[in-house]
């Protein structure tokens, strides 16, 4: 595999630290993961001639850093924990601490040469109060599976408001994320370009706009790959397997399957004729369902992409 000629480091982060190597050389150091540490790290990358730096991402550990790195010029890519993992496997690594991960890290980034721009800030900043919201639905979901288990009427009054208090913050939460997302022009003209397609309404088409930021600037392909809604064959010789979806998005997936359902069954023609020809044809209702929501995510490209509203001409997507 090619390697880039840029000098490249890999981070390795926890909560408390960093811990950072040079590939290809022994140079290597730990700081703190606060901002004193980030700056003394931006002069030690400096220092060393690192151009770009590969960070896996933890779940919000690596936010600030990457910010920080970026903001002084620094090309940062985030790496899927997986996407390591499996080049770790490619090179038969099996030992495994801080600087080990570290130098994992920094070779994984060193192998790719295709280095995408990075994510729109205000999509970034916006991308924390949605996941706020997303939070919020899914408390809104554990008191509703609460409730089947409940028979005193006080107790069931008590988990009842709960959940009327739970929906009018997660609508509060829905019109705030839209009022920042439109306080961007460009940002606005997308967000009503993806409502205009049948079945996807506000809360799905936020989801898309910040959890895909790519959203009009990738094929049909790489969009659904990108939210792990693009099936993998899965043959060997005379064997032919089960076609499965892998990988992407998790949280932009559960919008998009969210969405599918009452599309498929009221909402948008296409996607409707869509789930009928396959359930007609054998196909598993969440098989289905999986090919609606690719279908829903490739219109939503395609407006973007053409800058034009849904129209009926779009069938053929």
């Amino acid at each position: 595999m090619a390697q880039t000629s840029t000098t490249t480091a890999g981070i390795d982060t926890s909560k408390a630290k960093l811990d950072i190597v040079v590939h290809g050389r022994d140079e290597g150091w730990e700081v703190a993961n606060d901002l004193p540490g980030w700056r003394k790290l931006v002069q030690l990358l400096t220092k060393a001639g690192v151009k770009r730096v590969g960070i896996e991402a933890t779940g919000g550990y690596e936010r600030g850093v990457v910010e920080h790195l970026r903001a002084a010029g620094v090309i940062v890519l985030v790496l899927q924990p997986i996407q390591v993992k499996a080049f770790g496997r490619s090179r038969l690594r099996r030992a495994k601490n801080d600087t080990l991960d570290a130098a994992l890290i920094a070779a994984c980034a060193a192998s790719l040469e295709e280095v995408r721009s990075a994510p729109d800030p205000r999509l970034a900043e916006l991308a924390e109060q949605l996941t706020f919201l997303e939070q919020i639905e899914d408390d809104i979901k554990r008191f509703k599976t609460r409730l089947e288990h409940l028979d005193k009427p006080g107790l069931r009054r008590i988990v009842l408001d709960d959940i009327a208090r739970l929906k009018a913050r997660r609508l509060s939460q829905i019109r705030h994320i839209a009022k920042q997302l439109r306080a961007h022009h460009d940002l606005a003209v997308r967000l009503d370009l993806v409502m205009s397609i049948p079945g996807i309404g506000e809360r799905t088409a936020l989801a898309l706009l910040v959890r895909m930021p790519e959203l009009g600037r990738v094929s049909r392909e790489e969009v659904a790959a990108l939210a792990g809604l693009a099936p993998f064959d899965n043959d060997s010789g005379q064997y032919k397997g089960q076609r499965r979806i892998a990988g992407g998005r998790a949280r932009l997936r559960r919008s998009l399957f969210a969405a599918a359902l009452p599309a498929a069954f009221r909402w948008n023609k296409a996607v409707m004729a869509l789930y009928a020809r396959l359930t007609a044809a054998g196909k598993a209702h969440n098989a289905a369902l999986i090919a609606c929501a690719r279908k829903l995510l490739i219109y939503a490209n395609t407006v973007v992409q053409r800058g034009t509203p849904w129209t009926e001409k779009l069938l053929g997507v």
